[in-house]
This record gives structure tokens, C-alpha cells and sequence, in this order.
């Protein structure tokens, strides 16, 4: 029988192996030994299992825990270990995976009743009832059970998820109308995963159940040190904000992907519109009286998030809430606050750390800030970036009585950034799409991919950028926003979530075809065909039921038809 060629990109070698040859097998074949366990593959830039099966020649690179879709595929395999402990505590229940935190992905146990203003009935934990939890997963993993994947008649997958309390599950599946479904199994025990899982459970090995709120959290290692459970703050005011819209998605009765399509395919997209938008206008407004009410004292108002999360939407919806109550804000850009570009810090790769606050000059800025507050007249300061030089063209800034400045950057919850200003003269607004909507029970939508596919879309519409050069640039983003934004998530003063119930059927209409573009060869294959899949799941809108859009909403900045000058 003739061997089939396969290139390992890890050892840049090339090794012959028998047709039916599975990735795990290949590995032992190598020799190939990384610093960490191996948890999946990349094959010709699509993730695949260890399992997978090799009949024709292939480019493949093994990867493990520093490696991102390496990451997706040990958390989805520790939930679903999760999950199965939670079956065998609580059959009567469901564990759903609500949203992710910097501490970890938060988790509730469920009724499948609901109380009587529609939100889901919480079963809250004990301390003891989780820690007995973490005593059924341990004995999971120390089982060292094997993960299996079948392909199944979709109607026969629905009816397992419908039995093991997973309805939204089992709608989704409905809905897309699928012939097969691939169904993995734990110990008997089935569900579905919209990525690879590790070989078996002994390959999750740094994990924690931890008592929050009326759950739990599952906590997952650091990139940094794998093998560790790294201690970080608790984010009360983020898991009030995700656990609000949580709750709202619930009333609405759209808090999984299938009950979305259900109602754009039932012809509600334009309610579900009207009640997000109204939605978005009610916090405005509420952001707005909270800085009318400290009007004597606070003279600036800092609005922070991370990248596409609406922030230049934001800042100019609650500057006219703001000219609402009588107030009247000026808006001072703090891109023009950069030092000169010899001075700009360096990043570990050598290249210019613009995201670094010691980019900023922050000297200079607490000293124009204070200026003003003590009622002086300042030269606003100008960037040319391609220079890399700050100049003055002229422009004279000084306070009224009701003016308050307002402005918007990564850095406006760093306290670093206006440490020379007294903190009863700032108001810091944290802006972020965070999403509570779910693919199902315990595939919740990460965040990150929101805002990717909104960036990409915008880079696209407005900045002449290709999607691979966003996906290909989006880790280098994820990590500005780890170090500079993140950390100091708690120290605003009110959160506003831009996330819109609606925003991933309006922006799969404009993204889908982007991906699609993207060529199989491309180093951004990978995470295309990832979000492609992901976006597959649902329902897009039609550019008749979009025109219900106002033009003042948050999506007109990465769409276009926004009656607000970017």
C-alpha cells in the first residue's frame, strides 16, 4: 500500500505514514516533544482533532495551550466535562454557561421553568454543593475517559439534546435544517461543540471550580504559565452589566441564537430593533443624569473600552443626552496627546508600543486639564502621524460655566493617565460589546469575536483594510487591550454595554462574504473558517427589515449611515 507525504511545519520535516493514520499517531512517529501537551492540529489551516484521519497529503502543525484555537479546544473539553458532572449531581437541571469574566467563564445551574417575569429559575449553589461539583469533575479527569464524535441523523440529535434539558439546543439544530449532526459522547453522555475536543479527559490539567454569585466560575490557566491557575480580581460591576443584559435577553425570550432565529425567521426583526435601540436611548439618558447630578464638581468625563466597542458612538450619544439636560460638552481628542514618535516606548518585538500609556503624554495633559479647570485659556495641541510630531494650528480652548469636556481613549480608566486630577472633577465611562446572547446552554458567544467581526466590517467599510489584515492583526490588538484596558475595567463609574441583540444577524450580511474572500493558503484561513462556521449558525437580516436601523445607533459606525460625523 503506497504512503501518503505529510509536512510537519513544528520540526519542518517530512514523514511517510500508512493511509487511515490518525494525528495522535503521527505525533508518536515524530518524536515531536513541545513544552506543553499537544491538544489539537492545525491540517492545511483547519483546526482538527487528534483523531482525524489521514488519507491524502497534508501541511500540519501540531499545536498546544500557547496557541489560541489550542485554548478554545481545552476550555470546550473542560465544559464539557463540567456539564457531564453536572448530569450526574443535578439530571434534572441545566448547566448553562452564561458569559466569560477575567476570572473565569461564569456558570448557573438551571430549572427549565421560568419565574414569572420570564427571567430563567436560578438554582442557586452552596460552597459545599460546588466543591462537590469539583469532586465529580476530578473524578472525570482522573478517569482519563475518552472523547468520541459521531455523526448522527439530526432529528435523533435533538431528541438527545431535548432529554438532556438543552432546548436551545435542540431548536438551533432545528432550525438550521441540517440532515446530520456530529454529536460527541463523555461516558454515554451526548451534546454538540462547534470546535475539536482534547483525546480524553486526562488531558485537562490545570483547572478550579470557584463559588461565585448564585454559581460558579470555571477557571482555565494562563497563556503565560499553563500549568497554573493564575488568582485575579473579582469584576463585580462587568458581571452586573453581563448578568443584566442576561437577564433581558431572558425576558425577551431570545437568550440562545435558536430563539433569535426563530423570531427574525417568525418576521420580528424590526421589534427586536425598536426594543434594543430603546434599550441603548434609556442608558444614554441614565449615563447623562448621573453626570448631571455631579455637575458642580466634575469637569471631564473619561470614556474607555476596548477596540470596537463604540466608543466614538457613545461618547457623542451622551454628549447629546448631555446638551439635553443643558449641559454643554466639548470634546478634546487624546490621540493628540501622543509624545513625539522618538520618544515612543518600544514593544518586545522592537516595533512602536502606541498602546503603552508611555506613549502619552500625560504630563502635558494634566497640566492643559488642570488649566482649563482653573478657568484658563489653552493652545489645543494637534498629532501629525506621519511625522510623528505634535504641532499647533491655532486652536484656543477655554471652560464655560456648563461646559465638561469630554474624552475618549484606551487609557481614560488608568488612573496613571490623570493622576494630577482631582478625582471628583472626572466621571470614567467603560464602553464594551458585552453579549450575553449564547449559541446554546454552554456554548456562549466570546465577546472578542463580536468585536472582531465588528472591526472587520468597519476596517473594511471605511479604512480600505482587508479581513485577513484585521484577523491578522486582531491578537496584537487582544493584548494591547490585556494590558492596558482590562486591569482597570473596575474603576469606571458606570459600564454601558453596546452589545444590540440584533448585531450579529446585521453584521453576518457583511461579513460573511468578507471571509469567503479569504483564500485557503492564507495564514487568516483558519480563523475565517472558525467564524464562518460560528456565523453559520445564524439567521442574517435583510437590508428590508435593516432600513428599521436609526441612524444614530452604535451599528451605523461600522455598517456606515450613521447621521453622527466620525
Amino acid at each position: 500500500m503506497p504512503t501518503i507525504k505529510v509536512y510537519c511545519e513544528n520540526l519542518n520535516s517530512i514523514f511517510d505514514c500508512e493511509p487511515g493514520t490518525s494525528l495522535s499517531e503521527l505525533l508518536s512517529k515524530t518524536g515531536y516533544v513541545p513544552e506543553h501537551p499537544v491538544l489539537a492540529a492545525i491540517v492545511d489551516n483547519q483546526l482538527k482533532e487528534l483523531s482525524f484521519q489521514i488519507y491524502v497529503e497534508h501541511n500540519i502543525s501540531f499545536i498546544d495551550y500557547s496557541h489560541t484555537d489550542g485554548q478554545r479546544t481545552y476550555i470546550r473539553s473542560l465544559n464539557f466535562i463540567v456539564q457531564k458532572a453536572v448530569a450526574d449531581l443535578y439530571p434534572e437541571y441545566s448547566l448553562v454557561i452564561d458569559y466569560n469574566l477575567q476570572n473565569g467563564m461564569y456558570a448557573e445551574i438551571r430549572d427549565l421553568q421560568r419565574d414569572e417575569d420570564g427571567t430563567p429559575k436560578e438554582i442557586p449553589l452552596s460552597k459545599q454543593e460546588v466543591e462537590a461539583l469539583k469532586n465529580r469533575v476530578q473524578e472525570i479527569i482522573d478517569a482519563d475517559l475518552p472523547f468520541t464524535r459521531h455523526k448522527i441523523k439530526t432529528e435523533e440529535a435533538i431528541k438527545m439534546f431535548r432529554h438532556n434539558n438543552r432546548p436551545e439546543k435542540a431548536l438551533l439544530h432545528e432550525l438550521r435544517g441540517k440532515f446530520f449532526t456530529t454529536v460527541y459522547f463523555l461516558d454515554g453522555y451526548p451534546d454538540h461543540f462547534y470546535g475539536p475536543l482534547v483525546p480524553s479527559t486526562g488531558a485537562i490539567e490545570a483547572w478550579d471550580l470557584e463559588f461565585f454569585s448564585r454559581g460558579f466560575l470555571i477557571r482555565t490557566p494562563s497563556v503565560s504559565d499553563p500549568g497554573r491557575i493564575i488568582k485575579t480580581p473579582y469584576q463585580y460591576k462587568l458581571f452586573d452589566v453581563f448578568k443584566e443584559y442576561s437577564d433581558w435577553c431572558s425576558i425577551l425570550g431570545v437568550s440562545g441564537v435558536g430563539n433569535l432565529n426563530n423570531a427574525i425567521k417568525s418576521g420580528k426583526a424590526r421589534e427586536l430593533i425598536q426594543i434594543a435601540e430603546g434599550l441603548h436611548e434609556r442608558k444614554y439618558a441614565a449615563i447623562a443624569d448621573e453626570i448631571f447630578k455631579r455637575r458642580d464638581k466634575v469637569k471631564l468625563v473619561l470614556i474607555a473600552g476596548p477596540s470596537s466597542s463604540g466608543k466614538t458612538t457613545t461618547s457623542k450619544r451622551v454628549a447629546l443626552q448631555a446638551k439635553v439636560l443643558g449641559m454643554n460638552p466639548v470634546v478634546i481628542e487624546m490621540d493628540n496627546y501622543f509624545v513625539d514618535r522618538e520618544k515612543t516606548p518600544r514593544d518586545k518585538d522592537g516595533n512602536f508600543d502606541f498602546e503603552s500609556l508611555g506613549a502619552m503624554d500625560t504630563e502635558f495633559l494634566n497640566q492643559q486639564l488642570n488649566d482649563l479647570f482653573e478657568g484658563k485659556t489653552i493652545d489645543l495641541p494637534k498629532f501629525d502621524f506621519g511625522e510623528g510630531k505634535r504641532f499647533f494650528a491655532g486652536e484656543k480652548l477655554s471652560l464655560g460655566e456648563k461646559d465638561i469636556l469630554i474624552m475618549e481613549g484606551i487609557h481614560g480608566l488608568n488612573p496613571a493617565l490623570t493622576n494630577h486630577i482631582p478625582a471628583d472633577k472626572m466621571f470614567r465611562i467603560y464602553a464594551s460589546a458585552l453579549t450575553s446572547l449564547s449559541l446554546d446552554e454552554n456554548n456562549n458567544i466570546s465577546t472578542s469575536d463580536s468585536r472582531l467581526i465588528r472591526r472587520m466590517v468597519r476596517d473594511n467599510q471605511f479604512r480600505g483594510a482587508k479581513p485577513e489584515d484585521t484577523i491578522l492583526r486582531w491578537p496584537s490588538v487582544r493584548r494591547g487591550e490585556i494590558n492596558n484596558i482590562f486591569p482597570f475595567q473596575e474603576n469606571a463609574d458606570i459600564m454601558f454595554n453596546s452589545a444590540l441583540i440584533y448585531e450579529l444577524p446585521l453584521l453576518k450580511y457583511f461579513a460573511e462574504p468578507l471571509l469567503r474572500r479569504i483564500p485557503a493558503n492564507s495564514p487568516a484561513s483558519t480563523e475565517s473558517m472558525r467564524l464562518l462556521k460560528f456565523l453559520s449558525y445564524i439567521v442574517e437580516l435583510q437590508p428590508s427589515e435593516m432600513i428599521h436601523i436609526p441612524p444614530t445607533s452604535v451599528m451605523k459606525e461600522f455598517i456606515g449611515g450613521s447621521s453622527f460625523i466620525y
